[in-house]
């Protein structure tokens, strides 16, 4: 039975095993068929790899994918709009790279240039005006090349918008980017044996890779920076219920930038293009969110974050798990994942169907 990244996981896939977290939770039952869903149910509790049956399949193309699935996402990617936005994105990941290496190597106590680690960002949001836009632009992007490079981008950047839906001070969202962009240094001291491991990490390995946060402080505790990004990078896997680490932190305790970082961090590994799909339509993670999370982020911020992307959404077609379409037409604030939908000559109000919810964004 092979182990398969969860990266790399195909829907139509069949689990070999029960799935559990580290802390013994249970996820998912053997012989579960795997749906894009239940994949980022994974993402979410940052499961490595799975073992899967022989006969699960092994590959499969864009363009074999449903079309009420990656319509969305083409009409995106054939943009110009998207194609200058990926070019620049892959350009200032290479810069921000190089940034960090020489940060690494400065002496301790050094003043931090925020100035130029803003302008890489700002380069990318000047090309997309609205919030909607750098969400639709990062949910296509595939930069394989260096993971933790794109996805600190791809944070600060979720950070930045976040921080205007919260009615931050622009200095305020400007030092919340910058915890978003250093978020995950400390993976760099991470070994790429382990953090690169194409296989289930043993019990030992998993305590080096969430050595990353405290790793993370360690470089920049030193360095002329804000408090809030130095705890952002300790933080950023603490959990209000208890569950997060390195610390066991509950509510108060955690820094309110880690909490929002956090959010971002989430979303951003499980809204993620893959090699063998699109974008997931962000109601099904708002979902994911509302089933499993709601007691692990600060409610005033995941709340806001969560209606904030719905709310997006608003009077977009959409295509129904029952092969229906509609627009919808009102969000529902106690179950932001079913919203209303108008369906021809009725409306729907998913939060009443049970088993009904959003497929596809059309």
């Amino acid at each position: 039975m092979p182990r398969i990244l969860t990266q790399n996981l195909i829907p139509g896939m069949i689990v070999a095993e029960d799935v559990y977290t580290y802390n013994n939770q249970l996820v998912l039952l053997k012989d579960t068929e795997l749906t894009d869903k239940n994949i980022t149910k994974l993402e979410f509790y940052s499961i490595i790899s799975v073992r899967v049956k022989e006969d699960s399949p092994a590959d499969t193309e864009e363009g074999q994918l449903p079309m009420e699935e990656m319509s969305y996402s083409q009409r995106i990617k054939a943009s110009p709009e998207y194609r200058e936005f990926k070019a620049s994105f892959e350009g200032v990941v290479d810069d921000f790279k190089g940034q960090i290496n020489t940060l690494l190597t400065s002496s301790k106590g050094s003043t931090v240039d925020t100035a130029s680690l803003l302008q890489d960002t700002d380069k990318l949001l000047r090309k997309t005006p609205s919030g909607l836009q750098i969400f639709d632009m990062l949910h296509n992007m595939r930069m394989y090349d260096d993971p933790t490079f794109a996805h600190c981008m791809n944070v600060a950047l979720i950070c930045h918008v976040f921080g205007q839906w919260l009615g931050m001070a622009d200095r305020d969202v400007d030092t919340l980017t910058i915890a978003g962009l250093l978020h995950d240094v400390g993976k760099l001291k991470i070994p790429e044996q382990i953090l690169g491991k194409p296989a289930k990490l043993t019990d030992d390995e998993y305590k080096v890779i969430k050595t990353h946060t405290v790793e993370g402080y360690e470089i920049l505790k030193n360095f002329d920076l804000d408090t809030r990004i130095k705890n952002a990078a300790l933080m950023h896997h603490e959990r209000c219920d208890g569950s997060g680490y390195p610390l066991g932190l509950t509510g108060e305790r955690i820094d309110d930038f880690a909490k929002i970082v956090s959010i971002a961090d989430v979303y951003d590994a499980m809204t993620s293009a893959r090699v063998y799909r699109g974008p997931l339509c962000p109601f099904k993670v708002i979902g994911i969110f509302e089933s499993e999370g709601l007691q692990k982020y600060d409610s005033k911020y995941i709340l806001t974050f969560l209606e904030y992307i719905v709310n997006s959404y608003l009077n977009n077609r959409v295509l129904l798990s029952n092969g229906l379409e509609g627009d919808i037409v009102l969000i529902n604030k106690l179950d932001l994942s079913h919203p209303m939908v108008h369906c021809g000559s009725h409306y729907i109000d998913l939060s009443h169907e049970h088993g009904l919810y959003v497929e596809a964004i059309l």
